[in-house]
């Protein structure tokens, strides 16, 4: 329980690998806002199932992370922020001239620009805690480059980038600033897509898990959104206290090639 009366902020957190990280944080005592721009019964439920299995405070926040001003305000309504993971993230792919502009300013403002303005209001937060961590869910895209993504391929590269620059701007204090990079995780919506690619070339689930959908994960087996929990945790401890300003890799050996 070392992140016992730490508040961790996630964005992006009522699915996939932002509840995940969101469940291991507050398995690790820490009370935990979560995030995503609906506002349903079923979100604020997911708050009170965290609450009530691990013992610490948790709440939804509706906010659109499109919106500089309402991921400002997302932070701002919280009003303690200890623990910062930008995860919130979308994508589109197609080739660069048949991007829709649309799409791409989407992408760039979700999971890049969003970042940005949420770091930007709670590092003073920290700063008057007298501890803090910022932790930017990048991607192997963040690293590496694939075809038909090109928005969010340079809006993780950028998220690596920004973070080196938080890193560099709070060096001398005790918050650190670094982003993880995952390979393909197995998250629900992942989940979902395997029947339909199954059948698109009529494979059985084991082999399109290997040679389709994990083709450039060496390993050939997913992440888990346990094990990036887990991660952000380990970043958030005091043996990680001088890991700063960099990546973390959790892609099975994909970067590695």
């Amino acid at each position: 329980m070392h992140l016992k009366g730490k508040t961790a902020i996630v964005t992006g957190s009522n699915s996939g690998i932002g509840l995940g990280v969101a469940r291991e944080l507050a398995r690790a005592g820490a009370d935990v806002v979560l995030n995503s721009y609906t506002d349903r019964d079923e979100d604020h439920a997911l708050a009170r199932e965290i609450a009530d299995a691990h013992g610490v405070a948790a709440r939804y926040i509706a906010a659109d992370l499109s919106d500089g001003a309402a991921a400002r305000g997302l932070i701002e309504a919280a009003g303690r922020c200890d623990i910062l993971v930008n995860n919130a993230g979308i994508q589109h792919v197609a080739p660069i001239e048949e991007f829709p502009a649309v799409k791409w300013d989407a992408i760039i403002a979700i999971n890049l620009s969003s970042a940005f303005h949420t770091t930007a209001v709670a590092l003073p937060m920290m700063r008057e805690a007298g501890w803090g961590r910022v932790i930017n869910i990048a991607s192997a895209h963040g690293l590496t480059a694939s075809p038909y993504k090109g928005a969010y391929v340079a809006a993780k590269h950028g998220i690596v980038g920004f973070t080196k620059v938080t890193a560099l701007e709070t060096a001398r204090e005790p918050i650190t600033a670094n982003a993880i990079c995952p390979g393909y995780v197995l998250t629900p919506l992942v989940e979902a897509q395997i029947p339909d690619t199954m059948k698109k070339y009529d494979m059985g689930r084991d082999e399109v898990i290997e040679k389709v959908m994990l083709e450039r994960q060496p390993s050939k087996e997913f992440a888990t959104t346990e094990q990036l929990g887990g991660t952000c945790a380990f970043l958030c401890s005091d043996a990680a206290a001088q890991i700063t300003g960099t990546t973390i890799s959790v892609d099975g050996g994909w970067t590695a090639l």
